[in-house]
């Protein structure tokens, strides 16, 4: 094929500007991301059951809902959590790659049939089914200059005007509001109402009577009798639009003709629908809505979309008002991107030099430099044909590939060239005899490298999905490399390069290099000689190298991906059980005050949230959003995120009111909100409540003591005394109470009842009848209330009642249908997450029987990512060896080749070791390249060495001749290659965490692959072919 091409370099042109333009119109076409989609699709249930505590909503709702989600295709576990709020959620969790709305129209499915079961009152709430991801997309506030503005003012006008529209927004899986719209507030007093002798029931009767739309038809609607000549629509009363209009109601007209009005008996005022949240903005009132991202979506495409959004909306903001963005992921994944564009730019300079370096001349160099953006743009449009994006594994897959992807360029020009300069022959001619004798070695190292990446290919699950991306990006890079060394870089070499009577002999810089290369090549050389006849010695040398990459292989911890500085922190605040709002807004403030005083250099703002945390919602709960300085402004180690946090977690520990954690945002926001491990404590044997309790609290104190577990908490509601009212209904009977009548006074006065809904400013709000707040505050208010008996008297409340205080659940949670409570936490500093996940597991096997560890989010792929690599390695050198003995028509040849990698794996680790790297998903992608290096090194010098053989010379002869004359290429392609992926290794800002994961080990890799392989291939060649004997190869 090259033949052809060097006769016809017009078509070889041709090929590669199709292959570029293609490439270039997929950049127009391709999305992108920080990661592809690597989390699992999940499909939220949610239900209401007003009023019951958490026991009630997790064995009448919860549980039948979890009894029915059976049979779902790809449902891969199943978490819930019920409330003593009332509320339920079910959050099915399905592998990767399953269709997000097939998976919600059969989980919709399996709920019609346990709709019926559930309680009458939870059918009439509804039930809703959503999905979307775990974590925020990012968060956006209102705020009012100078606090013009109450949270209640600002939050209304958020619901009223902006959250229908941006639920609606491509790309949105929900939109959660910290704040609530208006609402017409009816705060009843009991003394009033006593006063009158009417109970809450009236007040509601009244209002529902009175706060009516009435549709009172029309003049001549048809049928109408003959003649008949006028047709008009007759309005009647419509619903009330104000507080004055609501304390106008009626309710009870005395003999003497006097009325008793609402205003007589309660304070009516436009109020928030829930207090449930109370926000804030450094210190200002503030309102806030957290977007969700859609299963699927695009992170990047739906961010813009929503600032765009919110841009258009913000011109029509009332005076005062303007929006913030405390919380945004998206800023990292551009900047990371645009790191790893920058990284693969100075990669293809630092290689320029080194090609330049040895082939010394512009012409030479020019030809491996043109193969790079012919192969780069070509990758580019392979990825669009498999529907990937540009995100960091894809360009960072590239980066890897600019050392490979010049080395079949550079393999055929320094040979063409050396063929110019040790026979004389024309350009034309030693391109063709060139391509002879490397078209094998080409071919063979286009093998081994693809053969290494494409088991990646075939992994299913999250990691799979990273496999898939590097492998089809470098082995895409591969494939269009050789493709570009048979035919473009020959037909260059014909027409470009120079005859030996037009070379000059090199002086200055270059000819001091060729004379000490000449030196090192004869260095090399001899020692290559003194290795041969050193068989015994230098093998047990090499036993306990491979030994050593072993026991580094065993010990190095294990990981996921590695934590990066976003420049965004989350700080989750939970306060005593029964703490009330007001303490837990002072413990806010002081997280506010540490980071706007303390850290003041390297934080913008702090977005507080009280009433609202990803463990619970509650008066204790609360969190902050931390939006930190862009990077440039935060260089320094201290200043970096994980940095930040520490010493957060340090001053916090100091406050007595609450637990406070610092917490780092994940890798990949679609797996949850927080950082380090996350699992479930299940009780397997069927345990109590208490004995579950019990268990985590012990399992918590274990690990506090533990010097690889850094801070550990429990992320759901704790117990909680909890006030019982017990009814004497024997005695409530003998009064005339029903248990009716009982009932809606409590839900009336003390939970509160939506009633029906009143029009403000053309939009319908609701009405809520209420107890004031003073008449609630304490046990002893409830004899405030009275209720109507049979015969129309009022009956206090403790004439039928009695009351104690218990301790009781606030939330019950289960994981895959067992009752379990989740822990979240961080490992220790310098300890990675696979050695506290140990650890864990380790303590979870000294509690009772019948306890479980059961890993989840984040930590599930971690563990599934760690059990799958073993397959991994063990599938690609199986490959390999398969490809090496195809090609060789061998069984032993391969041998030579496969003996060398487990040298540059021990140098992939002790990378990792010296950069402080765990074994995770780009380590184990370092590892994979480094094999494929060691590979091609390797046949480089074996392929000469058994093509000297088949001419005639002798075994040492040949591979000692060989080894000097790919001395020089194997040193340029591994020198290319080192400088190409070294920006990686020392890289920093955003989304370096992983370029040095990957960089360091790979570089590690490639220096001892180069430094100690070249010196033991002939040994094993020569070692391989003294046991196989002369049979081989034939």
């Amino acid at each position: 094929m090259a033949r052809f091409f060097i006769d016809r370099p017009v078509f070889a042109w041709v090929i590669s500007i199709l292959i570029m333009g293609i490439g270039l119109l997929s950049i127009l076409t391709l999305p992108i991301a920080q990661y592809p989609q690597i989390a699992p699709p999940s499909v939220s249930v949610q239900a209401a059951y007003p009023g019951a505590s958490a026991e009630t909503v997790a064995n009448t709702v919860t549980q039948v809902i979890e009894q029915q989600m059976t049979g779902l295709d790809g449902l891969r576990y199943i978490s819930s959590s019920s409330t003593s709020a009332g509320t339920a959620q079910i959050t099915l969790t399905f592998e990767t790659g399953t269709d997000p709305d097939i998976a919600q129209v059969q989980v919709q499915n399996k709920l019609a049939q346990a709709t019926p079961l559930l309680p009458e009152i939870v059918q009439r709430q509804g039930v809703s089914v959503r999905k979307s991801s775990a974590g925020f997309l990012m968060v956006i506030g209102l705020i009012s200059s100078y606090g013009a503005l109450e949270q209640v003012d600002l939050s209304d006008y958020m619901v009223s005007n902006l959250v229908d529209a941006f639920a609606r927004i491509e790309g949105v899986g929900e939109v959660q509001v910290f704040g609530s719209q208006y609402a017409m507030r009816i705060w009843l007093d009991p003394a009033k109402l006593a006063a009158f002798e009417l109970t809450p029931a009236d007040v509601v009767a009244a209002v529902s009577a009175e706060n009516a739309q009435i549709s009172a038809g029309s003049f001549g609607a048809l049928p109408a009798p003959a003649g008949q000549q006028l047709n008009a629509t007759i309005t009647a009363q419509s619903l009330l639009t104000s507080p004055d209009d609501f304390e106008q109601i009626v309710l009870r007209a005395e003999t003497d003709g006097g009325l008793v009005l609402l205003k007589d008996v309660a304070n009516v005022e436009i109020g928030a629908e829930n207090y449930d949240t109370i926000a804030r903005r450094n210190g200002q009132p503030a309102a806030g809505m957290a977007i969700r991202l859609a299963p699927g979506a695009n992170a990047l495409e739906t961010a813009r979309r929503v600032k765009a959004q919110i841009e258009e909306y913000a011109q029509f903001f009332p005076e005062n008002v303007e929006y913030v963005i405390p919380y945004d992921t998206t800023p990292f994944i551009e900047i990371s991107i645009k790191e790893v564009a920058k990284t693969l730019v100075e990669a293809i300079i630092l290689v320029f030099f080194v090609m330049l370096l040895f082939l010394q001349n512009l012409r030479a160099t020019l030809i491996p430099t043109l193969a790079v953006p012919v192969v780069l743009l070509g990758t580019f449009g392979v990825l669009a044909a498999f529907g990937f994006s540009i995100n960091t594994l894809t360009m960072l897959a590239m980066v890897l590939a600019i050392g490979l992807l010049v080395d079949d360029a550079i393999v055929v020009v320094e040979n063409v060239e050396r063929i110019i300069e040790e026979e004389g022959l024309s350009p034309r001619e030693a391109t063709r005899k060139s391509m002879g004798q490397i078209t094998g070695a080409l071919i063979g190292i286009a093998l081994v490298l693809s053969a290494v990446f494409v088991p990646m290919a075939f992994f299913g699950g999250s990691t799979g999905v990273i496999y898939q991306q590097f492998s089809i990006t470098i082995v895409s890079a591969m494939a269009l490399s050789v493709l570009v060394a048979l035919t473009l870089t020959p037909a260059l070499c014909a027409s470009i390069l120079r005859s030996k009577d037009a070379v000059h002999t090199r002086r200055g810089p270059f000819g001091w290099f060729n004379i000490a290369f000449d030196k090192l090549t004869g260095g090399y050389a001899g020692s290559v000689g003194w290795i041969i006849r050193r068989p015994l010695r230098v093998g047990m040398i090499y036993v306990l190298l491979a030994v050593a990459m072993g026991w580094m292989f065993v010990k190095t911890p294990t990981g996921f991906l590695p934590d990066e500085d976003q420049g965004i922190l989350i700080t989750l605040i939970q306060g005593p059980t029964g703490a009330a709002a007001e303490r837990t807004l002072a413990v806010a403030d002081r997280v506010q005050d540490h980071y706007l005083n303390a850290e003041g250099a390297n934080v913008n703002s702090v977005f507080s949230v009280v009433g609202f945390s990803f463990a619970g919602r509650g008066q204790n709960m609360g969190l902050a959003f931390v939006q930190l300085k862009d990077w440039d402004e935060r260089t320094r180690p201290d200043q970096s995120v994980q940095a930040i946090a520490g010493r957060a977690f340090g001053a916090f520990s100091q406050i007595q009111d609450a637990m406070v954690f610092p917490i780092v945002p994940p890798a990949v926001i679609e797996l949850g909100n927080v950082s380090g491990f996350d699992f479930y404590l299940q009780a397997r044997g069927g345990q109590t409540h208490e004995e579950l309790l019990a268990a985590r609290n012990q399992l918590l104190g274990m690990a506090t003591q533990s010097p690889l577990i850094g801070p550990i908490r429990p992320n759901g509601l704790e117990d909680a005394t909890q006030f019982k009212l017990d009814i004497d209904w024997r005695a409530a009977g003998a009064m005339g109470l029903s248990a009716s009548d009982v009932g809606q006074l409590l839900s009336i006065a003390w939970a509160g009842r939506y009633v029906n809904d009143f029009i403000d400013r053309g939009r319908i709000k609701r009405v809520y009848v209420q107890g004031e707040p003073e008449s609630r505050a304490t046990p002893e208010d409830i004899e405030l209330w009275r209720v109507r008996n049979a015969s129309g008297g009022l009956v206090p409340f403790s004439n039928f009642t009695d009351a104690e205080w218990q301790f009781g659940p606030q939330g019950l949670t289960r994981y895959n249908g067992v009752p379990a409570m989740q822990l979240q936490g961080s490992p220790a500093p310098g300890v990675t997450t696979g050695e506290a996940m140990a650890e864990i597991e380790r303590l979870a096997g000294q509690l009772p029987p019948g306890f479980a560890v059961a890993w989840t989010g984040l930590s599930l792929e971690e563990r599934e990512s760690g059990s799958q690599a073993p397959l991994l390695y063990a599938l690609s050198l199986a490959v390999v060896f398969l490809c090496l003995a195809a090609l060789y028509e061998s069984w032993a040849i391969p041998f030579a080749v496969m003996l060398a990698m487990p040298i540059g794996v021990l140098g992939a680790l002790i990378g990792a070791w010296l950069g402080g790297f765990e074994n995770g998903v780009f380590f184990q992608v370092a590892i994979l390249t480094v094999i494929g290096l060691t590979g091609k090194n390797a046949i480089l010098i074996v392929e000469f060495a058994r093509d000297r053989q088949v001419a005639g010379e002798d075994l040492f002869t040949a591979i000692r001749e060989a080894a000097r004359q790919r001395f020089r290429p194997i040193i340029m392609t591994s020198m290319a290659f080192s400088l190409g992926v070294l920006p990686l290794a020392l890289s920093s800002g955003a989304g370096s965490g992983g370029r040095n994961a990957i960089g360091s080990g790979v570089l590690g890799g490639t220096l001892t692959a180069t430094i100690l392989g070249v010196l033991l291939v002939p040994l094993f060649y020569v070692a391989i072919r003294r046991i196989a004997g002369g049979a081989m190869g034939r």
